[in-house]
């Protein structure tokens, strides 16, 4: 009797903490695009101002980021970066959301460096911000005592390579919500390309393990999902929504999320739960290994970290569905 009740207990364990890895997965997957951020009409800042500024992006955004671009134009100061990274889910608050937010967060300085701001109103509906704000630390907590402590280990055993084939497999898997999702925007041209990643890919790169369909062919992913669908459709956010377990979500995402994951062909591929959670594991700690110091740098110099994120995922999703 004992024996089976500790079986029990070490199942619900594993169920427990691949759920945990998956929801601590939403911050630190890779986007494809490299973030901007501008801030518009306000008063042309001098040179020195924009010095600082310059400065600052460079000191918070972490050795892996680099300022590019800084524009001095009459009506607008632009602090741009560049993100050494492809793409990943949507969904995901990951790295490069890091640095949109830190990118907002030193141009905001530059602004108020350079004299008051004009009235920018700026929409982030958060009702149930009390209960956000308490499921953001538990997922970060996830991350800081056990995803983190794992894909660090991960990463010392594991060669970079493996990693990245690993990475590239795991996302040739899921070309099926993509694809959906590009026929349902009227996206004839991406579907197209998504459907001949996955030939390419699965064959020339030896069942998804490299990606020759981008680099020999120049293939990009159509990177659409169900709560895009939802917004060009005319579906509104509704609240934004952390959730354990889960990446940040509003609503209308998280309708979009469900169907996403019903449309996963290891859904019908691996029938057991086990074997998916597994999978999920494996892919999640793989993720966050490949993005260790990417998110380091900015979680070490960000100080609202919770409304910083919320901005840049609010901001990210609107400039996907308007894509």
């Amino acid at each position: 009797m004992r024996s089976r009740s500790s079986g029990l207990a070490q199942w619900v364990l594993f169920v427990v903490l691949a759920l945990g890895l998956g929801g601590c997965a939403g911050l630190t997957g890779i986007l494809r695009d490299t973030p901007t951020a501008a801030l518009p009409e306000s008063p042309p800042p001098d040179r020195s101002v924009a010095a600082d500024a310059h400065a600052l992006a460079a000191e918070r955004t972490g050795p892996d980021l680099s300022v590019v671009a800084l524009s001095l134009d009459a009506d607008e100061t632009r602090i741009e970066f560049a993100w050494p990274a492809d793409g990943d889910s949507p969904y995901s608050l990951d790295a490069p959301q890091f640095a949109m937010a830190a990118e907002a967060d030193a141009t905001d300085v530059a602004q108020r460096r350079a004299g008051p701001p004009p009235d920018v109103v700026i929409e982030e509906y958060d009702p149930w911000e009390p209960f956000n704000e308490g499921m953001f630390e538990f997922n970060r907590w996830l991350d800081r005592w056990i995803l983190k402590p794992v894909a660090k280990g991960y990463n010392t055993v594991m060669p970079d390579l493996f990693q990245m084939m690993i990475g590239n497999g795991f996302d040739n898997i899921r070309v099926v919500p993509r694809f959906i999702n590009c026929l349902l925007q009227g996206k004839l041209v991406g579907a197209g390309s998504e459907l001949g990643r996955l030939v390419i890919n699965s064959t020339l790169g030896i069942a998804g393990m490299f990606d020759p369909a981008k680099q020999e062919f120049g293939i990009q992913k159509c990177n659409e999902d169900t709560g895009q669908t939802l917004g060009v459709w005319g579906f509104g956010p509704g609240p934004y929504l952390m959730l354990p377990f889960l990446p940040p979500l509003t609503v209308r995402d998280a309708i979009g999320y469900v169907a996403d994951g019903a449309m996963d062909p290891l859904v019908y591929f691996l029938p057991f739960i086990w074997t998916r959670l597994g999978m999920k594991a494996g892919d999640t700690v793989n993720d966050r290994s490949v993005n260790l110091d990417l998110y380091q740098g900015f979680e070490e110099t960000t100080v609202e970290f919770y409304s910083a994120l919320r901005n840049a995922y609010l901001q990210r999703r609107l400039k996907l569905i308007k894509e």
